[in-house]
């Protein structure tokens, strides 16, 4: 087999396109996030907000069902990757090879884990870019998150009527 036909896939049927009431419904929920954490962020005037929170808005309000989108993956998995990402810059500083070694580190730990959330694994280049201090854990990180992952559950229940979450 040549590196173009590898490329070329398996020839499986890609998955069908979202209806117009579910992108509908996955609009308002990110609005509804991400809207509220950058208006308590001014109210409170503390930083609320990380770029990984939009793709995390895309997986808990688009696909509720999926295990990347479970308050465990995303709490544990935002959590997690920060604070690996904290380590790395603080222990070695922020030199590329500290920030790659952290990038597939928080990966292993959230696989190892069970609490693999793909969008938390920018916090950690986040952290690097951004030379945070140890409270970047709690602020933007934790609290952001929590506050996300407190919308989705009352927003699935009250206006989607999905079960969110399926497991914790």
């Amino acid at each position: 087999m040549s590196l173009l036909d590898y490329w070329r896939g398996t020839g499986a049927t890609p998955p069908p396109r979202a209806t117009l009431r579910h992108i509908a419904l996955t609009f308002l929920g990110c609005v509804i996030a991400i809207g509220t954490v950058v208006t308590l962020s001014k109210t409170l005037t503390t930083t609320l907000l990380l770029g990984s929170f939009g793709g995390t808005c895309v997986l808990v309000f688009g696909f509720p069902e999926a295990a990347f989108s479970q308050p465990r993956n995303v709490v544990f998995g935002h959590l997690l990757c920060t604070l690996v990402g904290l380590t790395f810059l603080h222990s070695f500083g922020p030199s590329a090879v500290s920030m790659t070694l952290a990038v597939a580190t928080a990966a292993a730990l959230m696989l190892l884990l069970g609490v693999v959330h793909p969008p938390a694994g920018g916090n950690v280049v986040i952290s690097f870019l951004g030379k945070a201090a140890w409270s970047f854990a709690l602020f933007p990180t934790l609290a952001g998150v929590l506050l996300i992952v407190t919308l989705a559950l009352v927003y699935h229940g009250a206006v989607r009527h999905v079960r969110y979450p399926q497991y914790w």
